[in-house]
């Protein structure tokens, strides 16, 4: 019996979505507003780019502030076409990421992906924000991520004990000891 293995179809791989994306532009630079699905940019900027791409000519690059990207890689692959990816601390706003394509630079403002429904949907709509208002309320938002993963991740609360000198055999009194 032969058997024929067809390598282009992978039962698991998710269906590709698309982009949670509004092209509103917005007062203090920002062409449109993205509300990415996860962190994880090999599988988020592949459908932006290509919902992009119709509209702003074909994306050539992206450049992202690694503040809230866990991995970033130097390039991934669109419709058989490589889109390059880059970073910046400095001149890069956390919330920002930059795309370059036949038609120039875009700044798109990226939502957080934990955001919630409702404010998600004020931010993307605008509502008379500006540029600044928005990185702001995104700003907020991934603060309270990180407190939220901080508290339940066991990374808060006082210490159980307070530091103790070495060769003392009791607790320290607060102030002294180390």
């Amino acid at each position: 019996m032969t058997v024929t293995i067809d390598r282009t179809a992978s039962s698991r791989r998710a269906p590709s979505l698309s982009a949670r994306l509004c092209l509103t532009p917005a007062p203090g630079g920002l062409d449109g507003t993205w509300w990415p699905r996860s962190r994880a940019l090999t599988r988020e900027l592949p459908a932006l780019t290509a919902a992009l791409g119709d509209l702003w000519g074909r994306i050539t690059g992206v450049t992202v502030n690694p503040d809230h990207w866990p991995v970033i890689p130097h390039w991934v692959s669109v419709a058989g076409r490589t889109v390059h990816v880059g970073w910046s601390t400095e001149e890069q706003d956390p919330h920002r990421m930059t795309l370059f394509s036949t038609g120039g630079r875009r700044d798109v403002l990226a939502i957080p992906p934990e955001t919630g429904v409702d404010a998600a949907a004020r931010l993307m709509a605008g509502d008379g924000i500006d540029a600044p208002g928005r990185e702001e309320a995104a700003d907020r938002i991934d603060a309270r991520s990180r407190e939220e993963a901080w508290e339940t991740d066991g990374g808060a609360g006082p210490p159980s004990f307070l530091p103790r000198s070495i060769g003392s055999t009791g607790r320290s009194p607060a102030g002294q000891g180390m």
